[in-house]
């Protein structure tokens, strides 16, 4: 949907870098992998493998990385908890392999995931990278304090100006931060033999080797089905695409571990959590083990990817923007704050 061109002040970090937000050519750290897959796999474990596997659980998570997520966000800025037992996770994600991305710094991905009060779903919501919203000052106050794209806010204010924004933006309590490198996904799926993803079309990677994708279902090895969760050019709807293709990958990735024996097989379960665990970045207070107690019956078949509402692209100034759909904005996350799961549902479907 065009719209109007509206003024902007000059971003400064692309007029010191010559890049835009969240570009930096120096990472503070290398981001870390799928945490979701992680947080998911365990989760599947039933009640009666999370008990028996629980000392092994605790030795992983002694492994991850913690994150200070919350320390620098203002308590009086945040929004209250509106239902409580229902859980907000804020999933930050970057490619570093992608050609197409200048440095782990950058939040390619946002995800607001939704677990309802009785854990017998969970609902992922993709905020596009793009999306023009107002970002909060950080603290010390040298950066934000004005509209930006939301990616923006990670490179002016790492993970507490982020959740400042999304919260901000969403009106929805962050309970915990997750960071994943989708470029992980390769080790993931190598460890399952591969994925099963359907191409709505027919198409060829822009990205060498050139891969050739079929329109229909097709399986995929890890290589393959990164390249393909990256591609976005060849589509009429752009970064909306690339949303949409990450969403398949992680749905197939989690149909494949439900189903493909894994959780029965002691040695390629250790595998695929061995590839996901030990580069894993979460808040202070996330735990995996009370994770996979409360999240045992979760199947990809409870599991929806939905896009927070958007009235489509436009020009801000020189930047190519995604504007935000307000009044759709309000409603939906307000069926998020009181944990509304059909009307999260139908309210994230475009």
């Amino acid at each position: 949907m065009a719209v109007p061109q509206q003024s902007v002040e000059p971003d400064p970090v692309a007029d010191q870098t010559g890049q835009q937000p969240g570009e930096h050519t120096k990472p503070r750290r290398r981001w870390r992998r799928i945490v979701l897959v992680s947080l998911l796999v365990v989760a599947l474990l039933g009640a009666g493998g999370v008990v028996a596997g629980g000392l092994y659980l605790r030795s992983v998570e002694s492994d991850i990385e913690r994150v200070d997520a919350f320390t620098d966000v203002p308590e009086d800025s945040r929004p209250q908890v509106a239902t409580k037992g229902a859980m907000n996770i804020l999933i930050l994600g970057s490619d570093t392999r992608d050609p197409e991305s200048a440095s782990g710094s950058r939040t390619d991905t946002i995800i607001l995931a939704h677990l309802p009060k009785d854990r017998s779903s969970a609902q992922l919501i993709s905020i596009p990278r793009d999306t023009w919203v107002p970002v909060p000052r950080s603290k010390g106050g040298d950066q934000g304090g004005r509209d930006a794209k939301i990616n923006a806010a990670y490179a002016w204010g790492g993970v507490p100006l982020m959740v400042q924004t999304v919260e901000k933006f969403t009106g929805v309590r962050v309970d915990h931060v997750a960071m994943v490198d989708f470029a992980g996904f390769k080790e993931i799926i190598d460890a399952l033999g591969g994925i099963q993803v359907t191409s709505e079309k027919a198409f060829t990677s822009i990205h060498p080797p050139f891969r050739a994708f079929a329109e229909g279902p097709q399986k995929m090895d890890g290589e393959a089905a990164l390249d393909y969760a990256r591609q976005r050019k060849q589509f009429a709807d752009g970064d909306f695409a690339r949303i949409r293709h990450q969403q398949q990958v992680i749905k197939a990735i989690l149909d494949k571990v439900s189903s493909g024996g894994i959780l029965t097989n002691p040695g390629k379960l250790n595998s695929l959590l061995q590839a996901t665990s030990g580069s894993v970045s979460v808040d202070k207070k996330l735990s995996l083990l009370d994770m996979a107690t409360e999240m045992r019956g979760l199947r990809s078949g409870n599991l929806f990817f939905l896009t927070s509402p958007t009235k489509g692209t436009g020009r801000v100034g020189t930047e190519s923007v995604v504007f935000a759909d307000a009044g759709r904005v309000r409603s939906f996350y307000d069926s998020v704050r009181r944990d509304a799961v059909s009307e999260i549902v139908s309210g994230g479907k475009k």
